[in-house]
């Protein structure tokens, strides 16, 4: 079931791919973002965590705290996302459990589309090294962000409409000025 804007952030309690415990109740007032990802090794997914990546001192700045979910096994994530050394925790969720919470799905129709409505994404992904080694998981499995504020309602659900699509950066500067 996807989760709307005011439903309760679901709980969790998982360890990132360094052994940190982390645990929603951590999060109370503060503002937090959820990603969940594809594969590790999945293009867009590593250019959106660059993109993340150059604009964390400006949204962390502002009191954002992240949070991303990959369906690929600790080993993988360290070994292609893990290379680019991200400022915030990462988390292994091969058996999706988290991702069931929050109603992340696959869609082999939004797959397919994704060919044509991200091609340049692929290209640019491809010229930054960002290459498919090893496909694990749901290759249809869209990504999904989640805004949830200080009092763990959810004031945004993202759910991508094709394997590339997150929620635009200018909407969580927004959300962040609120």
């Amino acid at each position: 079931m996807k989760l709307k804007i005011g439903d309760s952030a679901e709980a969790f309690d998982v360890s990132d791919i360094h052994g940190k415990n982390i645990n929603l109740d951590e999060y109370m007032d503060k503002k937090l973002m959820l990603s969940f990802y594809r594969y590790a090794s999945c293009p867009l997914c590593n250019l959106r965590v660059q993109k993340l990546i150059q604009n964390y001192e400006s949204l962390g700045g502002k009191g954002l705290h992240m949070l991303a979910f990959f369906e690929s096994p600790k080993e993988s994530i360290v070994k292609y996302v893990g290379k680019q050394n991200p400022p915030f925790s990462i988390i292994a969720d091969p058996e999706r459990t988290v991702y069931k919470k929050y109603g992340v799905e696959s869609s082999w129709i939004a797959f397919f589309l994704s060919a044509f409505t991200r091609s340049y994404d692929g290209i640019n992904a491809f010229l930054k090294g960002f290459l498919p080694y090893k496909l694990e998981g749901e290759i249809a499995l869209l990504p999904a962000d989640f805004l949830i504020d200080e009092n763990h309602k959810i004031s945004v659900a993202y759910y991508g409409k094709d394997i590339g699509d997150h929620l635009p950066l200018e909407e969580i500067e927004s959300w962040l000025l609120k």
